[in-house]
């Protein structure tokens, strides 16, 4: 294979990888998405302890534990399902605070939430080489938000 050969495949390989990755991503089950908001109200009042038992060892970490999740793709699709279901309860939390605060804390709210959220593919783009971490990262630090603004939604 001429030098040409292999540097081509080295700037497309890469691409051509993670491509499939988001392609096959599959939709949360019922089941998994009941899970974790069972267990995010059940630790609402302590948010440590609800990242402890909520975050991945009810979807990602069995899901990895599958034959189709064993992969490296696998894995990080894993971690993509529990990503998506903390990102829409981040959503609702988000939502249910905003609802609950008066203008000027609406605004120190959004300062604090949206702006990193806006930054989520900056932050996770480091991992690009390591799939599952960049898929876990996403979806811990998604969790982690959700978890702190249902926290702040109760008092």
């Amino acid at each position: 294979m001429s030098v040409r050969v292999l540097l081509g495949l080295v700037v497309v390989l890469p691409g051509l990888l993670a491509q499939p990755a988001a392609a096959q991503t599959r939709k949360p089950t019922a089941q998994e998405v009941a899970a974790i908001r069972n267990c995010a109200t059940k630790y609402r009042d302590d948010v440590d302890e609800g990242e402890r038992q909520c975050v991945f060892n009810l979807v990602a970490t069995p899901c990895t534990n599958t034959r189709e999740g064993s992969s490296n793709i696998g894995t990080a699709d894993c971690y993509r399902v529990e990503w998506v279901i903390w990102d829409n309860l981040l959503n609702e939390n988000f939502k249910n605070l905003m609802g609950a605060l008066d203008s000027q804390q609406t605004a120190k709210l959004r300062a604090r939430c949206i702006a990193p959220t806006a930054t989520r593919p900056a932050i996770f783009t480091w991992t690009r080489m390591a799939i599952p971490m960049g898929a876990a990262c996403a979806a811990r630090e998604t969790a982690r938000r959700a978890l702190l603004l249902r926290f702040f939604d109760q008092i």
